[in-house]
């Protein structure tokens, strides 16, 4: 079975991202990029699953600019077969669009004939959630999301999703889209020697043009604003006190 392993380039989850000063967009200027933390830990268990002898090859794949190459370069250090980039954009800062990613992802799933599809179930920086559901909606495969657990059998997977109320254990059909979620694995540090290795491994070059996708965005960003600055807490002498100034402040 081959695994398909869809990544994004973003910033890293250490960075304190700066709004633009023309609020047009994020500062990704000088900014340190790298894998998605969700798409780490679908990279992660997709090795898994190859190491129980369940998987016969991992795809990773990217879409965006050609600097999410060094993306895809991390998922073969990591434990991906090969890679394939899709360069759709030539900005940076130009986020290519759900609906655009998920039919390209389509026209690679029915190239690649995968028996299952890992992806996070949603990128830090735009928290869209969307790709997963609408790339299974495309393909009319099974989907699982915000899994927590998964057990892959041969032609069906049992998953633990976490959703509003605790936990929820379903049995999808495969192939299937599942979209993971922070607790279902801890991500492996690539080591040196396969950080070597990776940079020898299949990296194949696309254009959304290639699957004849359209990435021209639907979407306009109207501006873009820091949150406000928390303000200062105020000390009181008594319980009393913060019962009187809560009920002043309508919070009681």
């Amino acid at each position: 079975m081959k695994i398909l392993v869809p990544v994004k380039r973003v910033i890293d989850y250490n960075v304190k991202v700066r709004v633009k000063s023309d609020g047009t967009g994020v500062d990704l200027a000088n900014v340190k990029m790298s894998m998605n933390p969700f798409d780490e830990i679908a990279v992660e268990e997709a090795i898994r699953l190859k190491e129980a002898g369940k998987a016969d090859e991992i795809i990773a794949v990217s879409i965006g600019v050609k600097q999410a190459q060094e993306t895809l370069r991390t998922a073969l250090a990591m434990g991906a077969d090969r890679a394939i980039l899709v360069i759709a954009a030539d900005d940076v800062h130009q986020d290519i669009e759900p609906l655009a990613v998920a039919k390209i992802l389509k026209a690679i799933a029915d190239e690649e004939q995968p028996g299952l599809v890992l992806a996070g179930k949603q990128a830090i920086d735009n928290d869209m959630n969307a790709t997963g559901q609408m790339l299974a909606a495309l393909l009319g495969w099974s989907q699982a999301t915000f899994v927590s657990e998964l057990d892959v059998e041969s032609d069906s997977a049992t998953v633990t999703r976490e959703v509003d109320g605790g936990l929820q254990t379903i049995k999808v059909k495969m192939p299937a889209i599942v979209t993971v979620d922070l607790r279902l694995n801890e991500p492996r540090y690539a080591s040196l020697p396969n950080i070597m290795k990776a940079k020898k491994k299949q990296l194949d070059e696309k254009t959304a043009a290639d699957y004849g996708v359209d990435v021209t965005p639907r979407l306009t960003i109207v501006s873009t604003t820091e949150p406000e600055s928390r303000k200062a807490g105020e000390m009181v002498e008594s319980v009393e006190e913060l019962v009187a100034k809560l009920k002043d402040a309508g919070a009681v």
